[in-house]
């Protein structure tokens, strides 16, 4: 017997017919590598079951177990008047002895206009619980590890191994008062001691009266 099916019609399938759509899931792949006549099998991605690596491409993050960045590199050009502790201290808020080390400098007084250098960029936790003291009078019009003179009343503060230039937040976390300062100095050296601020920031996250407080930080770059 013969039927017909209008257009727009809807029509019923049997749901021994139906589709079903399964979802695949493939494991992450190493990264690529350049074909050679050495290494034909080169440029074909292998599987690891893993997250995504990205390497060898200067600039790249490389990621690690859910996506965090754990390095990062830039390239910089030698440029009249640089030199490696502005570059390291003012621009990239690297230790200059890193700078130095990466890229085998035997001399740094002695680094050229046009000379290529590779800057690895730290990376931090988003947010790390720490313990602050702070300096004030007695060290007004010192100089600071930075080569500066140290202001009592400025968005300063010292830590022991961030590289100077880095810019911070602090969070009281019993009053929620927050400052943003810069690493300039070096310290505190008292065990169980991760801060030491300027006064004026121990006054604005109410630190001053108390002496030594536990605050949070949060690294900006």
């Amino acid at each position: 017997m013969a039927f017909r099916i209008q257009r727009n019609q809807p029509v019923s399938i049997s749901p021994q017919f139906q589709r079903v759509r399964m979802k695949i899931e493939r494991p992450a792949q190493e990264p690529l590598q350049i074909a050679s006549a050495g290494n034909p099998a080169a440029g074909q991605p292998k599987e690891t079951g893993r997250t995504v690596s990205f390497d060898s491409v200067l600039g790249a993050e490389k990621l690690k177990e859910g996506g965090a960045p754990r390095e990062r590199w830039v390239e910089y050009t030698i440029k009249e008047n640089d030199t490696l502790w502005n570059l390291a201290v003012k621009r990239y808020h690297v230790h200059v002895e890193d700078i130095i080390k990466d890229n085998s400098i035997e001399d740094p007084r002695k680094i050229q206009p046009g000379q290529k250098i590779r800057i690895r960029l730290p990376s931090y936790p988003e947010r790390k619980d720490v313990v602050a003291s702070w300096y004030g009078r007695e060290h007004h019009g010192r100089l600071m590890a930075n080569g500066e003179k140290y202001n009592m009343h400025g968005a300063t503060i010292a830590h022991k191994e961030l590289p100077l230039g880095t810019r911070v937040e602090l969070e009281n976390p019993v009053t929620r008062q927050r400052v943003k300062a810069v690493v300039t100095d070096r310290g505190p050296y008292i065990d169980g001691r991760d801060v030491d601020l300027s006064y004026g920031l121990a006054r604005k996250l109410s630190v001053v009266e108390r002496g030594v407080a536990p605050l949070v930080m949060r690294v900006l770059g």
